[in-house]
């Protein structure tokens, strides 16, 4: 089923659940015993990030598998950046042989560490070029990224309003943002788009904070920022325990209160602390009770999904 039709027409909460493709066997192991276990949470969608070109054979595979032998909805993200055009058609071909209806399409981060890359040798260089191509060519529903702080690459919000109008008009059917820690941003990013003319829904992307390293280095690459009363609030809880995950979940409660339709949150599962049991935990108490819950995002040995909203 197609995700706008299943944002559109659902009576009930909306939630999902997204994991980072594997660097190994055994990270594809732990992966899809972490899957299996989650799934009879019933997440109304499941993704499959894709860092790079190269993930993507794994990343289609682990779609194809929950799709197909789980019984799960699922959406395939797949980046223009490291591919030819031939082979971003060959890739979505394959999703839409193995019955997927989704796509998140992304420009891709740039590898800009690898010698004599330029962007001018990429067939893509813009996310609304791919959702272009795939709206012109396939009939999946298109999903893309926005960024509340604006883009790293972006000058100012006037010109992130501009790149998510262009992804509008390409064929994109709804937005997901990337992280952020103050729901102001998000409500002030909405008002813009939609003073803009931008009809689409953006979904809200919001991350429980378990390692202040790791928030601090994502959100260094993201470009969000971290109030001072959340950051105090981390340092004195001393992020090691059940509290962040509350303090974390704490941030639906007023979007819900103005009207927030659909959310999506970041989680990681970092060394074991936040495991089925506490997603469901958190799903029941923090999300469900009020406005439905978009996407659950969760990532296993530690790393952070959203560093591939690009």
């Amino acid at each position: 089923m197609r995700i706008d039709e299943i944002i559109s027409q659902s009576e009930e909460p909306v939630f999902s659940f997204e994991f980072f493709p594997p660097a190994s066997e055994e990270g594809e192991r732990n992966l899809r015993e972490a899957i299996e276990k989650l799934a009879p949470l019933e997440p109304s969608f499941v993704s499959i990030t894709r860092r790079a070109a190269s993930t993507g054979e794994r990343t289609v595979e682990l779609t194809r598998w929950m799709k197909q032998e789980l019984g799960l909805e699922a959406m395939s993200h797949l980046t223009g950046y490291g591919s030819t055009l031939e082979e971003l058609r060959a890739t979505l071909d394959c999703i839409g042989e193995a019955g997927i209806e989704n796509v998140l399409a992304l420009r891709g981060d740039s590898p800009s560490e690898q010698p004599g890359w330029t962007a001018e040798n990429e067939a893509i260089h813009y996310a609304s070029e791919l959702i272009e191509l795939i709206a012109r060519e396939y009939s999946f529903c298109v999903g893309a990224a926005c960024y509340p702080e604006v883009h790293v690459e972006a000058s100012d919000l006037t010109s992130e309003i501009r790149v998510l109008r262009a992804k509008a008009e390409a064929g994109a059917g709804f937005f997901v943002t990337q992280l952020f820690f103050d729901n102001d941003v998000y409500f002030e990013f909405v008002e813009a788009a939609r003073a803009a003319g931008i009809e689409q829904p953006i979904i809200p992307g919001l991350m429980p904070i378990t390692n202040i390293e790791q928030i601090e280095r994502m959100t260094a690459l993201s470009g969000a920022s971290i109030p001072a009363e959340l950051m105090a609030r981390i340092f004195e809880y001393g992020v090691s325990g059940v509290q962040e995950d509350d303090a974390a979940s704490e941030a639906v409660a007023p979007q819900r209160g103005q009207g927030l339709f659909v959310a999506k949150t970041y989680m990681a599962k970092m060394g074991g602390t936040i495991a089925a049991e506490n997603v469901d935990e958190i799903i029941d108490e923090h999300l469900v009770g009020g406005r439905p819950v978009e996407r659950l995002r969760i990532t296993p040995d530690g790393e952070w999904a959203s560093t591939v909203l690009t």
